[in-house]
């Protein structure tokens, strides 16, 4: 596996550096009190421009190269998974990027899967998850997974790709590791014992490698991480402290303290964020009073979870009992300098989404859990409760200039936000081939390619902004 130092992680979770390192200092210059629109004509980089080829609208001046397209023949004589969602960029040789892209696809998922045309035969059988089972006892494997892209940034071209997991379920987001890996979440608790065609239990976490030396993976879940609905995580560099987020309607907020913070599988402690001052607090905002505006903060403690396997996907039901805290759809979620922010797709009264940030305790950043004396502090860093402003935020990441970078998986148009720290949101981009959600937003090593996703039909894009953006 690649060895990411911690500076060079913090580089790469917190995005300081090179060419977007603009945006911000531009754009706070020009702060306003009020939310813009995402299709208004203001913005740090200018108003959007229609792509006359009906693929991406971008701020003048900026570029797109499309590729490794849903149902492509891969390296590896695989076809491209479909559904691409999570992402993150890791340094590769000579100058390229290395990008790891989960996708979210299911047995009865009506998109490409790897095997789809006999593929399996291509593979170490030992080294799929799940092989599944048809009525007939042939394999129906899993068609979820992780592809691995090299990608050259300075001649904007595809180098290879190919998969490197394979026969998971429903991989949607995940997040990197200071340690070069990708840790990559299953969205579902799926199994053998719910009487359909898997052969193993589903819900779980599975580290990968960035070395593109590897080929396909030995999966190993992370099983002391928890079975339930993964959606992304965030690793914090200085503890090895894992964070993930739960994308249900009643979903908590959950914290993974390893025993090894280099060997995830040796076992740990799973915890659940609650509100010191209001246990088992109802933080969707639906309903009632609001339980906090955007600028409210509040102490936070973490409650240890037991039975964490949990067939009965029923973990968030015993953290809530226990007190800790509801949220609507957590997703998103990005480490960034002793920070995270994490993503609520239908929080607030519009249920149009939230954005949160969560600042460790001292003892925390300073390695020790035990954070009763100075707590842990949880604010609502944004909730516009106005769909043309904020979208039911999805997948995030954080540009050079520090704003947080925002996909929207709406109803309608989908943009790609950007959020200043001030709380002010313009438009990056818009998807203007159809109505598919972005995904998978993350920035190259040098900070100079920002990549992103359309799940549907399935295409990766990596954006380069214009002269003096």
């Amino acid at each position: 596996m690649n060895h990411v130092d911690r500076r060079a992680f913090l580089h790469l979770t917190a995005g300081v550096t090179l060419a977007f390192g603009g945006l911000r200092q531009r754009w706070l210059g020009k702060a306003s009190a009020s939310l813009l629109p995402a299709g208004g004509p203001v913005g740090p980089v200018g108003p959007l421009v229609p792509d006359p080829a009906g693929v991406l609208d971008l701020p003048r001046g900026w570029t797109y190269h499309m590729f490794s397209r849903t149902a492509a023949v891969m390296d590896d004589g695989l076809l491209v998974p479909g559904n691409h969602d999570g992402m993150a960029a890791f340094p590769g040789p000579g100058g390229t990027t290395v990008l790891i892209r989960n996708h979210e696809v299911s047995p009865a998922s009506k998109t490409s899967g790897p095997f789809d045309q006999g593929g399996l035969d291509l593979v170490d059988r030992r080294k799929v998850y799940d092989l599944g089972r048809t009525p007939l006892g042939t394999p129906l494997p899993s068609r979820g997974g992780c592809t691995r892209l090299v990608y050259d940034t300075a001649r904007q071209e595809l180098r290879s790709h190919r998969l490197i997991l394979a026969g998971t379920d429903y991989n949607c987001a995940g997040g990197p590791t200071p340690r070069g890996t990708w840790i990559s979440c299953e969205e579902t608790t799926v199994g053998p014992e719910h009487g359909l065609p898997w052969r193993e239990p589903h819900g779980y976490c599975f580290e990968v490698p960035s070395n593109i030396e590897e080929g396909l993976v030995a999966p190993r879940p992370i099983k002391p991480m928890g079975r339930f609905r993964h959606e992304a995580v965030a690793v914090n560099p200085e503890t090895g402290i894992v964070y993930l987020t739960e994308d249900l309607d009643d979903g908590v907020l959950y914290r993974y303290l390893p025993e090894d913070p280099t060997r995830l599988l040796e076992g740990g402690t799973l915890q659940a964020l609650a509100v010191t001052d209001r246990l088992s607090a109802d933080l969707r905002d639906w309903e009632g009073v609001p339980p906090m505006r955007p600028g409210d903060t509040r102490p936070v403690h973490w409650i240890d979870l037991e039975d964490v396997d949990s067939p009965e996907d029923a973990l968030r039901y015993q953290a809530f009992e226990k007190g800790a805290a509801r949220f609507a759809r957590a997703e998103g979620m990005w480490h960034g300098e002793r920070e995270v922010y994490f993503a609520c797709t239908t929080g607030g009264r519009a249920k149009a989404g939230q954005l949160w940030r969560y600042r460790p305790a001292p003892p925390e950043i300073e390695g020790t859990p035990l954070e009763r004396e100075r707590p842990g502090v949880l604010e609502l860093f944004l909730q516009p409760d106005d769909p043309s402003v904020l979208e039911n935020a999805d997948n995030i990441t954080q540009s050079p200039g520090g704003d947080l970078v925002v996909c929207e998986d709406g109803g309608g148009e989908q943009f790609l936000l950007g959020v200043t720290p001030a709380g002010l949101v313009y438009p990056i981009a818009r998807n203007a081939l159809n109505n598919s959600e972005f995904a998978g937003c993350c920035y190259s090593p040098g900070g100079e390619t920002l990549f992103v996703n359309y799940q549907r039909p399935g295409i990766t894009l990596a954006i380069r902004p214009g002269a003096g953006a």
